[in-house]
């Protein structure tokens, strides 16, 4: 991932445009592309300075803010499928969340696949794992 220009590049280059000079002057003086200049600029004149966005990480706040609601809903009704948790959510508090974001924040959150109470994954039982060979032992399909 490229790095943000230094805050000392985005001040030379402010004060040049600044000064009068033009955006597309100041980008081939600075060897910078004309839309880093547009869009400091931009930035600079709407008042959120010259320093860079944060770059980087994940921001998970949107359903960390609902964490109560989502663990009590699966306590009460732990076979809920993840549209209608989310049409829950959003009937309660007005976030829409997708389903596949429910989802990724359920396994973040400890949440796994659903397992039988031997503690292995449920699986259709006419689903077979491999077939079995004369002598007893399972092929998973492949050339033994």
């Amino acid at each position: 991932m490229p790095r943000a220009y230094s805050l000392d590049l985005r001040e030379r280059v402010a004060r040049f445009v600044s000064a009068g000079h033009s955006r597309r002057a100041a980008a081939a003086h600075f060897a910078v592309s004309v839309s880093f200049v547009v869009n400091l600029m931009k930035a600079y004149h709407a008042g959120a300075g010259l320093e860079p966005k944060p770059s980087g990480g994940r921001r998970h706040a949107k359903l960390d803010r609902h964490r109560t609601f989502l663990l009590e809903r699966l306590a009460e009704k732990d076979d809920i499928t993840m549209p209608e948790l989310s049409a829950e959510l959003f009937a309660a508090t007005g976030t829409e969340a997708n389903p596949a974001s429910l989802s990724r924040w359920l396994i973040r959150n400890g949440y796994r696949f659903k397992k039988n109470t031997a503690g292995q994954r449920t699986r259709s039982s006419r689903r077979q794992t491999g077939t079995r060979r004369v002598d007893g032992h399972t092929t998973t399909g492949h050339a033994a």
